[in-house]
């Protein structure tokens, strides 16, 4: 995870023949920073893949691509609600429930429900290595349940501690998007999650998402934590990303 929150979010995957970026929410220059950091360097990137439009995932795009001659995969839809102003170098369309093939990995995108245009979260397989990143999500439906079955890796949302969130200082209309089935997920929405429907079967647990207003690492670790204890789980790490720098690098 080279950076996960309200300001930007970017996530990097690679495999031993393709490398790529999950969103583009960060600058051109603190993505190639934050990729140095990790002893990578942008033009090895074979392929961008897009959640949704929203700034804090794309805000990088437009100069990382062009200047890189990156394809961006993207939905129709989320191409569309782009500004206009953003040009890309080359798409590669995809539809929310239809996998693709990038070189040796399998991507399977699915809908989320978030008030975007074609909000989808990503399941990626290779070499019989399974991960899924979902964040930017209001509540977990079923069919996200189902995809985040069997997983090596789950990089899901803790985006808010609900009384943080009602007691801070965010206008009342902001609080309601933020709480609403469109917004985003809280704390103790992931910890019910994980007390009830999680299968045990992840090796790595990344909270992602986190808000620097409405939460603190701590209490969103806290509540996950206690969750995975609930069920008896002490196979499965439990990290925390942030805003302000990448996580370590994690092999499978």
């Amino acid at each position: 995870m080279l950076g996960s929150g309200s300001s930007g979010n970017c996530t990097f995957l690679a495999t031993d023949r393709v490398k790529l970026l999950v969103d583009a929410g960060l600058s051109k220059r603190e993505t190639e920073r934050r990729l140095a950091s990790i002893g990578e360097k942008p033009e090895s990137l074979n392929a961008i893949l897009i959640t949704h439009e929203h700034s804090d995932h794309t805000s990088g795009l437009a100069r990382l691509a062009l200047q890189y001659r990156i394809p961006v995969y993207i939905s129709p839809s989320t191409l569309a609600a782009l500004p206009p102003q953003i040009k890309l170098p080359a798409v590669e369309a995809f539809k929310s429930g239809s996998r693709f093939q990038i070189a040796d990995l399998t991507v399977e995108p699915f809908t989320i429900p978030h008030d975007a245009a074609d909000p989808v979260a990503f399941r990626v397989t290779a070499a019989g290595v399974r991960i899924a990143l979902a964040t930017d999500l209001g509540y977990l439906p079923q069919n996200v349940r189902d995809y985040l079955r069997s997983c090596h890796c789950l990089i899901l949302e803790s985006n808010h501690d609900l009384e943080m969130l009602r007691n801070g200082p965010y206008p009342w209309y902001v609080k309601q998007r933020v709480m609403s089935r469109d917004g985003h997920l809280s704390n103790s929405a992931l910890g019910e999650f994980l007390r009830t429907d999680f299968d045990v079967q992840a090796q790595l647990l990344i909270l992602a998402h986190l808000s620097q207003q409405n939460n603190h690492p701590q209490i969103a670790r806290l509540e996950a934590a206690s969750a995975l204890e609930q069920r008896s789980v002490g196979t499965t790490r439990l990290v925390i990303s942030t805003q302000d720098e990448p996580t370590e690098v994690f092999w499978f």
